[in-house]
């Protein structure tokens, strides 16, 4: 039996986290904030992070740590169990995404 050779990194196309998970929980941090009247600012300051990087997590563009998730529902004077709940109800809305098509190796597209 050949042993397969062992590639470093993460296969082409792969993600660090799950997209959807992110902009369901931005969205639902945003509606939080949103439903209090607190700008973004006000929030990123009250959780200990930066501005631009509470932007990034209310985008999806970056996905919260837990003990950032308890810090915003501290912030946001919520538990973070009604954080998830809500997130969890965003992420059924979003659809999933589809995986790019693969070619077989060797094949070629027909024209």
């Amino acid at each position: 039996m050949q042993k397969r050779p062992i590639k470093r990194g993460r296969p082409a196309g792969t993600t660090t986290f799950e997209k959807g998970l992110a902009v369901a929980l931005g969205l639902a941090v945003r509606a939080q904030r949103k439903s209090q009247h607190l700008g973004q600012e006000a929030l990123a300051n009250a959780a200990g992070i930066e501005r631009s990087h509470m932007g990034k997590l209310e985008g999806g563009k970056h996905v919260a740590t837990l003990p950032l998730i308890f810090r915003l529902a501290r912030a946001l004077n919520c538990t973070a169990a009604a954080l998830i709940a809500d997130t969890e109800g965003r992420v059924k809305a979003i659809p999933a995404p589809v995986p790019p098509a693969t070619r077989s190796a060797g094949k070629k597209k027909p024209r």
